[in-house]
Formats: C-alpha cells, structure tokens, sequence
C-alpha cells in the first residue's frame, strides 16, 4: 500500500512547484487529451520520452513515481495478452507459436503457482515472480517438454496456433505506454501539489458553475479532503496489518476461506479509525470558523507568473507536433 503514490505530496524546491496550481490542474487535463489525439505508436513513444525527461527535471523521485504503475500490473499484462490474441493484420505473422495442452503439463503449470503461493511470503519483488512463473507456464505450454524424450503419454488434448503480428505488436505498445502515460501525468500534479492547492485550483475553474446555484466550494473541499484522506487511511491499514501480523494474522499467504476474517479484523479498526478522524477535522475546521456554503478568504492568493506562460507556449508546441502528426507533415 505504500506503494500508491496517489495523494502524497512530495515537498520540493524544482521548476513544476512554482508553477501556478491551476496552471498545472489545466496542463495535466490538456496532456491527457492530447494522449488521445497520438495517431500513432512512434508518436507516442516520442510523448514517453518527452514526459519522463520532464519528471526527471522535476527532482521528484522516480521511484515514487513509478510506484504508481504497481497496481496495475495485472491490467497491463492481461491488456497486452488480449491484445497479441486479438489483433490481427492481413500480412504474415511474426511469429507462430506451436501451442499444445495435456495433463501432464496441466500438472507442472499447477505446481509452478503452487510453489509461487508457498514462497512469495518470502519473497520481497512478488511481482517480479509472479512474472517469472507466468513465462515459464508460458514455456511449458510452448515447448512440450515430454517431445524431447519422445514420450507419446502426455494425453494431450487440445493443440492450437498462436500467431503474434505486427499490428497486436504495435497495439501492445500503443496501449500500455499510453495507461503508463496517464498515470505519470497525474502523479506529476499530485505529487508536486499539495491538497490545500488543488482545493483552491478546483475552486477556480469550477466557478462558472455558481451561475447554476451549484456549490462549487463545498464540492471542492470534498474533493481536497479525500485527496489528502487517501495516504492518510492507507498508512493507517499498514499499522493495522502490522499490528495484525503481530498477533499471528498472516493477510499474504492464507486461502481466502481463511481471507475473510481477516479482512473483517481489518475493516472494521479502519472504520473506526475513519469516524474519528472525521470528527476530529470537522471540529478543528469548526474551531477555525468554516461554516459550509459561506464564503471564505484565503491566506495564498493565487497567481500567475512568467513561468505558466513558459510552460503554456510549451504546451501548445506539444499540440502543435501531435496535429503535424496526425496530418501527415512528418
């Protein structure tokens, strides 16, 4: 859980945290739209570049950054499966693997994630296992390992061909760098920006929203609280699950007839913890005179300054390459 970099605002003296924060609230929704507009999967990794040269000029942690892409993993590599069986293309394939299912093979892939299930409690990099194990489940089923002795009882039941094109080649790569794309972009904002910023930022360009009766600072402030709330409630579910482990809870491990008690013992601290953290910021913001749809000053007033103009005419170069792109100028 530690893992999640959504929410945590990493304190820093660079570029991007003198950057106005709705300039940068306005940038981050800019760069996701221009992601759709990429025609292509050259483009795209050119934007790649681009955006990882930019976190590295930002002095926030790369590694924090990418934490980010940890929980969705599982979507990648299921992503980049049906994408390679999906796509297909009139040209000849790359490649054409010979792909065959018996019993026999059944039985070694079943032991493979049983032993994988029995070590990754100790194992620190279970995703990196986890992958190793899916490979060679993967090698098993390609290269029938009792054709090498020239055994004929491996009862193989089910033979298929699984060909890889070029097109699912490029489709893989297309999607998966642009879900990669769109988590580094939103944890640029995130973690360069604290809540109490993103508040006043929201506040700001959902102000024509007055005009309808709707209460924009309210929904602001919502949003900010749960903003803040997130790393908050997950450093909280790690002691929690530490102080579980403590007294024998094992939550890695266990099978999930065994998961479900556990995850009440979980639950049930974390919704207490949750009501009283509530009641204590609902009375710490009633000490400080907030009263809801009343209207508020603030201490920082935001402005903008010569760098949002710097980082703007940036912005529309990036445009202006993407529409060359898409028309065919290069």
């Amino acid at each position: 859980m530690n893992n999640i970099s959504f929410g945590q605002y990493v304190s820093g003296s660079s570029w991007i945290y003198k950057l106005d924060p709705r300039s940068k609230m306005l940038f981050t929704i800019a760069l996701i739209v221009l992601l759709f507009l990429v025609p292509d999967v050259y483009a795209i990794l050119v934007f790649l570049a681009v955006i990882v040269i930019i976190l590295i000029s930002t002095g926030i942690p790369f590694l924090k950054v990418l934490g980010g892409l940890k929980g969705v993993m599982f979507l990648l590599i299921i992503t980049a499966l049906l994408q390679l069986i999906y796509t297909k293309d009139k040209s000849l394939p790359i490649y054409a693997f010979q792909m065959s299912l018996g019993l026999f093979q059944i039985l070694i892939i079943v032991g493979l994630f049983l032993i994988y299930t029995f070590l990754k409690k100790y194992l620190k990099f279970k995703t990196l296992f986890f992958l190793f194990i899916f490979f060679l489940s993967f090698c098993i089923l390609w290269n029938n390992p009792f054709e090498l002795f020239n055994w004929n009882f491996n009862l193989s039941f089910l033979n298929w061909d699984f060909n890889i094109y070029r097109a699912g080649i490029n489709q893989v790569v297309f999607i998966i760098v642009r879900i990669i794309l769109m988590i580094l972009i939103t944890s640029l904002l995130t973690l360069s920006t604290m809540p109490t910023d993103i508040n006043n930022a929201l506040e700001w360009l959902l102000a024509p929203l007055k005009l309808i009766k709707i209460p924009v600072g309210v929904f602001s402030t919502l949003l900010s609280l749960t903003l803040r709330f997130i790393p908050t409630l997950m450093g909280e579910s790690k002691k929690i699950m530490n102080a579980q482990a403590s007294r024998g809870v094992d939550f890695a491990s266990s099978s999930i007839v065994k998961k479900i008690p556990q995850i009440t013992s979980l639950l049930i601290p974390m919704l207490v913890i949750s009501f009283k953290k509530a009641e204590d910021l609902s009375l710490a913001m009633e000490a400080r005179g907030y009263v809801v749809g009343a209207p508020r000053t603030k201490i920082d007033l935001l402005r903008f300054k010569i760098g949002d103009l710097i980082a703007l005419i940036i912005l529309l170069g990036f445009y202006a390459a993407v529409i060359l792109r898409m028309v065919g100028v290069y």
